[in-house]
């Protein structure tokens, strides 16, 4: 659904996932979202300090992370928690943060889709939140990675 699927393979799917929902009601079967880790697709991230005048007067180091990441299939997929991991400038780990989609969803999102977790994601949707994030002063990097956490 990010554009690089053939015009004739997202018909042939649609069709298919038409006849699929057809079977389903017909079996009474359950229809559930996916956990697929390959259908997100991270389309930016930017961590940038609230303040840049305060620089190192600011004890609490408060910065934002703006991230962007996209379903790219064409079915609906379970929504991911979002980790970033904090690096010194060896890149060596020193803090890791996570945040379930509760925490990175926008509100306004989740108020208009109150089944958001058990539905999913809409197909090619693409989700942009802004999270607030303290550094430690020795954070020189980061890495941002989408997980589904073991049950």
């Amino acid at each position: 659904m990010d554009g690089s699927s053939s015009a004739i393979a997202t018909s042939s799917f649609s069709l298919l996932q038409k006849l699929d929902e057809q079977l389903c009601r017909a079996l009474g079967c359950v229809n559930r979202s996916v956990s697929d880790f390959a259908a997100w697709k991270i389309t930016s991230v930017t961590l940038s300090p609230e303040n840049a005048r305060e620089g190192l007067k600011n004890v609490l180091n408060q910065s934002t992370l703006q991230v962007e990441i996209q379903n790219r299939l064409a079915i609906p997929v379970l929504f991911p928690n979002l980790e970033i991991s904090l690096t010194d400038a060896e890149e060596s780990e020193i803090k890791a943060i996570q945040f379930s989609p509760q925490e990175w969803l926008p509100i306004t999102w989740q108020e208009s889709h109150p089944d958001f977790l058990r539905q999913g994601a809409p197909s090619g949707e693409i989700f942009s939140s802004t999270l607030p994030i303290s550094l430690p002063q020795n954070a020189a990097g980061y890495r941002v990675r989408i997980f589904y956490p073991e049950k």
